[in-house]
């Protein structure tokens, strides 16, 4: 196959549509996540759905770093996309079961869609930068890992496990290598597909609070009051998620990345993107459990099980923002994180207040912690203009 030719190492470009289509398929992997986090809501279960998220996530940023490299409008690299597409419907379809019966299909999807971005990586070509050897450094071990990864899902239970897990270690071991070479990375594409996944992770959350909707108008009957309230509250919940990502973290980031090139740029984006982000979108995730559990029974009491999703999802998605914005500018965000260890308390003490209440204390709370945010950049900002002035 005739190699394609690169756009300019300066010149970025926006996801091409194609990579959207692509993005479908986790929507529906997603919703199994949260299925399996309300049927199996132990300690037990969140490990399970921690480890599918995590083979989840490799072919998805497989395929990200892949179509930075090249662009998407390609008829190759679309066609490419398309096949990985049509693969990941199994591949999602399967994830509730795939340390079940449903292993062998989730892995070998998983590992066709990786070989898949394998090659579209392969097609990038430059001559200002040693690009193929530091795609090969990078195939090398996670062929290994995909092998492991397949061979593991003929197995059965605790072997299974192990298999998968010791296949997640070894990507990992190819992340930290990989970032000894020099990457071809267009920031503003990385923001962007990042940006598109954490919306596909929030849309989640649309979701599952939507599921008391259906069985209540399925059943003839109509919304009462506390439903409409813990589904105005849910979505609030999302809205402060979304205001909290993109209003500053997300250009933020895309700026910080701009400025870097070679080797530190790699690097940024590895430690910003492809591992910051990983907390961050589980976080959605691990909440939209405890969100769907909320929104169906308002006025019951919430179990500790579904509390600790809720204030574990929401401190897992405010750590990954603040290990990125750290990363990028080495400020921290306080109030953010006052804000967690409040809201954990509330949940973890408001055993006996209905889950409307809970959750209507937690939403307060993020809103203040946002606005107070807020106010100390806008602060800060003044401040260091009147410093310059002087």
């Amino acid at each position: 196959m005739k190699e394609i030719e690169l756009p300019p190492l300066t010149e970025d470009f926006t996801a091409d549509p194609v990579e959207l289509f692509f993005d479908l398929a986790y929507v529906f992997a997603f919703s199994q996540l949260v299925k399996l986090l309300i049927q199996e809501h132990t300690w037990a279960g969140v490990g399970k759905a921690a480890l599918l998220f995590a083979l989840l996530w490799l072919p998805w940023q497989q395929l990200t770093w892949a179509a930075n490299a090249v662009s998407g409008n390609g008829r190759t690299v679309r066609a490419l996309f398309l096949i990985a597409t049509v693969v990941s419907i199994p591949m999602a379809g399967s994830t509730r079961f795939a340390l079940e019966g449903g292993g062998p299909v989730f892995a070998i999807a998983l590992a066709v869609i990786m070989l898949i971005g394998f090659r579209m990586q392969t097609l990038a070509t430059s001559t200002e930068i040693n690009y193929r050897e530091a795609i090969i450094s990078w195939i090398a071990p996670n062929l290994v890992a995909i092998t492991v990864l397949v061979i593991g899902s003929f197995t059965e239970g605790s072997t299974r496990l192990a298999f998968w897990l010791g296949a997640a270690a070894i990507v990992l071991y190819a992340m930290i290598r990989a970032a000894e070479g020099e990457w071809l990375v267009r920031p503003g594409h990385f923001a962007e597909r990042h940006g598109l996944i954490v919306i596909i992770a929030l849309g989640e959350v649309i979701v599952a609070i939507g599921i008391p909707v259906v069985e209540t108008l399925q059943k003839g009957e109509s919304l009462a009051a506390a439903t409409v309230l813990a589904l105005l509250a849910s979505g609030a919940f999302a809205g402060l998620l979304w205001w909290a990502y993109f209003d500053r973290p997300s250009p933020g980031l895309e700026y910080a990345a701009s400025k870097l090139d070679g080797q530190a740029a790699g690097q940024y984006i590895r430690d910003v993107y492809t591992w910051a982000h990983a907390p961050l979108v589980a976080g959605i995730i691990l909440s939209a459990a405890a969100l769907e559990k909320i929104a169906l029974h308002p006025r019951d009491e919430v179990e500790l099980a579904f509390r600790a999703m809720l204030a574990g999802g929401l401190f897992m998605f405010l750590i990954g923002v603040t290990i990125a914005v750290w990363r990028a500018f080495q400020a921290p965000a306080t109030e953010r994180m006052v804000g967690a260890l409040i809201i954990a308390v509330i949940v973890f003490l408001s055993a006996s207040l209905e889950g409307l209440l809970m959750l209507g204390l937690v939403v307060v709370v993020m809103f203040v912690v946002l606005v107070l945010e807020h106010r100390r950049i806008v602060r800060l900002g003044f401040e260091r203009a009147m410093e310059s002035e002087t």
